[in-house]
């Protein structure tokens, strides 16, 4: 074996952490249903992927597994933009996060699903005449004064 490849032992720890990063991530996938939770469960779910294509890539001494996984994050990193336009597209759409409510992005002629352990009913939040006012771009709001220059007059 030569001096620059992993022994079975080092590529068993790297299997075991890409194997629990995978579980994780499709524990933390199929129990939330917040879209960003689930997004970042995906994305921990290709990196355990990732983490075991890239040791046993070292293992073999080869550079195939390397060279896939860099192919693979250029796609994640791709689908990372696409789908935080989704996010926000839909978010501007419903106000919320939850899964659930985007029902009406399904194809005509589908059944609804329904979600039976919803506890509390979707109550919209109010829109932009609710919204804070804040200062202007590059006019510093004015500051309380401080304890130290109340003493000092």
């Amino acid at each position: 074996m030569t001096d620059y490849a992993f022994s079975f032992d080092q590529l068993s720890n790297y299997l075991i952490l890409g194997a629990a990063l995978m579980s994780l991530g499709m524990l933390g996938f199929l129990s939330r249903r917040n879209l960003i939770v689930m997004f970042l469960s995906a994305e921990m779910m290709l990196q355990g992927t990732a983490l075991t294509l890239v040791s046993f890539s070292r293992f073999h001494g080869n550079w195939t597994g390397q060279v896939f996984t860099i192919v693979m994050l250029t796609v994640a990193a791709s689908e990372a933009a696409l789908a935080l336009a989704l996010i926000l597209v839909l978010f501007n759409r419903n106000r919320s996060l939850d899964i659930s409510l985007w029902q009406g992005l399904r194809e005509s002629g589908l059944p609804e699903s329904l979600d039976t352990d919803k506890a509390e009913p979707y109550v919209p939040l109010p829109g932009p005449e609710s919204y804070p006012n804040l200062t202007p771009s590059g006019v510093e709001p004015p500051h309380p004064r401080q304890p130290w220059e109340q003493r000092r007059g």
